[in-house]
C-alpha cells in the first residue's frame, strides 16, 4: 500500500509525521520502508530515522533530514529530553488510576515482555486516567524510559491492557488503541511542542 504520510511540522533540519497504525519502521522484505517512502515524498535523497514507534502504533514520529540533526536528536533521545505523550484506551478498570509505574522489565515467552518487582534499570512511566463510556477509560501515558513494549506492559501491570493488544492480553478490536499523542523538546534553543489527535474513525471503537 502506498502511503502519503501527513506531516504535521516541518523544520529545515527534520519532519514530524503522523504515522498510521499498522505501518512498521522498518523495512521488511516485501515492501519499500518506512523511510524510504517518506523521501520519495518529500523529494529528497535521504530521511533517518531518530526514534521509533511500534508497528501497531499510531502518531507523532520525528525523522531527520541531515546527518547533523539526526546525530542531534540521538543525544536529546539518550539524555531523556524529549518528553512523549501517549493516549491509550482500555476496556478493563486499572489498579490506580493515575500515579506511576516502575520495574525492571524482562522477556517473557512468545515475544512478550513482564514488569518485575525489581528496579535495577527499571521503567518509568507516569500515568493519569479518566473513563470516556461505559468499560471504556482513556489513559495520558508519559514514560520517562525507552523500553521495548514498555507501555504495553505498564498497562497489563496495572491490570488494563491496552484495547486490541491481544499479545498483552488486551479485548480484540479492530486496532491497536495506543497512539503518540505529543511530543516536546528543545532544539536549537526553540522550544517545540507538536500534538496530533487520533485521525477521526481511527480511534471511534470497533470490537
Amino acid at each position: 500500500m502506498d502511503h502519503q504520510f501527513p506531516i504535521i511540522y516541518r523544520h529545515t533540519d527534520f519532519v514530524i509525521i503522523n504515522k498510521p497504525a499498522g505501518v512498521s519502521v522498518h523495512r521488511d522484505e516485501q515492501a519499500v520502508g518506512l523511510t524510504e517512502k517518506l523521501a520519495k515524498q518529500l523529494g529528497v535523497d535521504q530521511v533517518w530515522l531518530v526514534h521509533r514507534l511500534d508497528k501497531l502504533t499510531s502518531g507523532l514520529l520525528i525523522l531527520a533530514l541531515n546527518k547533523t540533526a539526526a546525530a542531534t536528536f540521538y543525544r536529546l533521545f539518550e539524555a531523556h529530553q524529549i518528553q512523549k505523550t501517549y493516549w491509550a484506551i482500555s476496556t478493563q478498570k486499572p489498579k490506580k488510576k493515575q500515579g506511576s509505574i516502575i520495574g525492571d522489565m524482562v522477556k517473557s515467552r512468545n515475544g512478550a515482555w513482564k514488569l518485575c518487582q525489581t528496579r535495577h534499570h527499571p521503567a518509568i512511566t507516569q500515568f493519569i486516567s479518566y473513563a470516556i463510556a461505559p468499560k471504556l477509560r482513556q489513559f495520558i501515558l508519559q514514560p520517562k524510559t525507552g523500553k521495548t513494549h514498555q507501555l504495553r506492559v505498564a498497562m497489563k501491570s496495572l491490570g488494563s491492557p491496552i484495547l486490541g493488544d491481544q499479545l498483552y492480553r488486551g479485548e480484540a478490536a479492530d486496532r491497536l488503541y495506543l497512539h503518540a499523542y505529543q511530543l516536546d523538546f528543545i532544539y536549537d534553543g526553540e522550544p517545540i511542542s507538536v500534538s496530533v489527535e487520533p485521525t477521526g474513525q481511527d480511534w471511534d471503537v470497533k470490537r
